[in-house]
C-alpha cells in the first residue's frame, strides 16, 4: 500500500486549498491520506524559513503573484474561500486540537469545521471565545478539546509530528510525501496523484 501523508496547518491559506483537493485524489487512487497537524511556525523555526507575509514584505511582486497564483487556482477547482482579515493567525490551540481530535475519533469533522471557519467563514480562529463558540454551534465536545490541548502527551506529539515534517525535508505547508518523498505546495498536486498512481499499478 502506498503511504501518503498530508503535513498541514490551519493558519496556511494554501494548506486549506490542498486540503480541498485531497478528497479528490483519495477517490481517484484509493488510497487514503494520513494528516498530520504540524506547528507550521516550528518548522519555520526549525529550518531558518521566514513566512510567506515577512517574504512579501522585501519582495512585493512575490505577494502580488501569490495573490493571482491564489485566484487561479480557487477559479480553477471551483472553491469557496475568503481571505481571512485576522491573518496571521496563532494555530497553536487549534493545532493541538487537532492532534487530540485524530486520537479521540472526530478529527474529520474537526478538520472540516476549522478549516471552513478559518478560509470560508472569516472567524478569528485564536480567540478562546471564538474557537469555544464555533465548535459548540458544531457540536463537537468543546470542553474535552480544551482539556487536551493542555495535556503534555498532546503538546508533546505536536512537537513529534512538527519534527517530523523537518526530518522529512519539509520546510512549509502544505507538504505531501508519498513513501517518503516530499512534495511541496498545492501546485504539486497533480505530481503527488501521478506518483500514486504510478506506484499503485
Amino acid at each position: 500500500m502506498v503511504e501518503f501523508k498530508f503535513i498541514f496547518d490551519f493558519g496556511s491559506p494554501a494548506s486549506y486549498l490542498g486540503y480541498k483537493l485531497v478528497p479528490g485524489i483519495e477517490e481517484r487512487t484509493k488510497v487514503k491520506a494520513d494528516y498530520i497537524p504540524v506547528l507550521l511556525g516550528g518548522i519555520f523555526k526549525s529550518t531558518n524559513n521566514v513566512s510567506p507575509i515577512e517574504s512579501f514584505k522585501t519582495v512585493p511582486n512575490k505577494g502580488a503573484y501569490d495573490k493571482l497564483d491564489r485566484k487561479r487556482f480557487i477559479k480553477k477547482h471551483g472553491l469557496d474561500f475568503n481571505f481571512n482579515t485576522n491573518f496571521p493567525i496563532n494555530t497553536l490551540n487549534l493545532m493541538r486540537g487537532a492532534v487530540y481530535a485524530k486520537e479521540n475519533g472526530f478529527f474529520e469533522k474537526y478538520v472540516e469545521v476549522v478549516f471552513k471557519s478559518v478560509w470560508v467563514d472569516n472567524k478569528k480562529m485564536d480567540d478562546i471565545e471564538v474557537i469555544q463558540s464555533v465548535l459548540n454551534e458544531n457540536e463537537l465536545p468543546t470542553k474535552e478539546i480544551f482539556e487536551g490541548t493542555q495535556d503534555q502527551n498532546i503538546k508533546n506529539k505536536l512537537i513529534e509530528n512538527t519534527n517530523f515534517a523537518v526530518e522529512q525535508g519539509a520546510f512549509g505547508a502544505p507538504s505531501f510525501l508519498i513513501d517518503g518523498e516530499l512534495f511541496f505546495g498545492k501546485e504539486t498536486l497533480q505530481d503527488v496523484e501521478d506518483l500514486i498512481l504510478s506506484k499503485s499499478r
